[in-house]
């Protein structure tokens, strides 16, 4: 008759409370985190917080509430003061064969821009 050997233990599937899970999701998409380092600090696969992520996106989707994690916002420009961009500068600078350049200034017209730029392509 053969030997047998049975292993008693914890069980290998855990259960992670929302806390948990938060607190992971947290410190894995925090600006310069890395999933994988954060994974293996946590001894969870990168699927799985993956996963609880996409989780939680759909419950934020479906409910009122903000998403736990933090996400992208929108930006936006209040300033309406028009920028005084410097004349002794190009705004484009293009360079053709030869050593040919062409420069196009902030204060040119559209017209002139586009005289110019058909002169260059024939």
């Amino acid at each position: 008759m053969g030997q047998m050997t049975v292993f008693g233990g914890p069980e290998r599937r855990r259960r992670w409370s929302d806390e948990e899970r938060l607190q992971i999701l947290a410190e894995a998409f925090a600006p310069g985190a890395f999933v994988a380092q954060v994974a293996r600090r946590h001894d969870v696969s990168t699927g799985l917080i993956y996963t609880w992520r996409r989780k939680l996106r759909r419950q934020a989707v479906g409910s009122d509430a903000p998403p736990a994690v933090a996400g992208f916002a929108e930006a936006m420009v209040v300033d309406d003061s028009p920028i005084a961009l410097p004349a002794a500068q190009p705004t484009i600078v293009v360079d053709l064969a030869r050593g040919a350049r062409v420069s196009v200034f902030a204060s040119a017209s559209p017209a002139q821009v586009a005289a110019v730029l058909k002169s260059v392509i024939r």
